[in-house]
């Protein structure tokens, strides 16, 4: 018969296999579609938030802390505190959340630089709020968020100064700790080039991981 081949074994029977096997290939290759589609939107919403500016009247003003040197702010957050300085006059907030702790072995912690800076810049020491034992963006934004409750109690807004690639991170993770966020990028980030495309896309796996499981998670298992 037309169906029979010349081994006895029926037609169907054969291609029995190669169906089971299809099934699986299709499923796991729309998976991975989903997931390379969901990749690229945080990507792109990364690079959206590090070219939004979303200045605005809010509670306080929270600056993302980065390497300083004995007392002196890297260039990078140099960069961020400028930023700062110069938001300060426009009188968008009556405080400056400073953050970060510092490594084994320093005298000063990331809060005290920036806090310095700030002062000699013209933002008075009696408007600024130290967040000095964050070791990571969570940490830091979660004691921050401490400091604001020790004034008053309430959801407090605040906008956070960080470099472009890290600006939709902060803020989810501000959110994610009880703030309402906004973020004000600065515009003289000292990571330019490669280097900020690299930090993109980093951040961008961050921030997809991060909203499925959870920042806090998230920094838990990778700090």
């Amino acid at each position: 018969m037309g169906d029979t081949p010349a081994d006895g074994t029926p037609t169907a029977a054969k291609r029995r296999p190669r169906s089971r096997l299809r099934r699986p290939l299709t499923v796991g290759l729309v998976v991975a579609a989903l997931l390379a589609g969901y990749y690229c939107v945080s990507l792109w919403q990364v690079r959206s938030a590090g070219r939004s500016d979303q200045a605005r009247q809010v509670d306080a003003i929270v600056v993302m802390g980065a390497a300083q040197y004995d007392g002196r702010p890297s260039p990078q957050l140099a960069a961020r505190l400028d930023h700062v300085a110069a938001l300060w006059p426009e009188g968008l907030a009556p405080l400056v959340v400073v953050t970060g702790g510092n490594q084994p072995g320093d005298r000063f912690t990331e809060a005290d630089a920036s806090a310095a800076y700030l002062i000699e810049r013209g933002v008075p020491d009696s408007a600024i709020l130290r967040e000095d034992r964050g070791s990571t963006s969570y940490e830091s934004l979660e004691r921050a968020k401490a400091l604001l409750d020790e004034r008053s109690v309430g959801i407090h807004s605040v906008l956070v100064v960080t470099d472009p690639y890290h600006t939709l991170r902060s803020k989810l993770i501000a959110e994610e700790v009880g703030l309402t966020a906004y973020g004000s990028p600065t515009p003289t980030s000292v990571v330019t080039g490669a280097r900020s495309l690299e930090r993109h896309v980093w951040e961008a796996g961050g921030v997809a991981i991060g909203r499925l499981t959870g920042f806090r998670w998230l920094s838990d298992v990778t700090d």
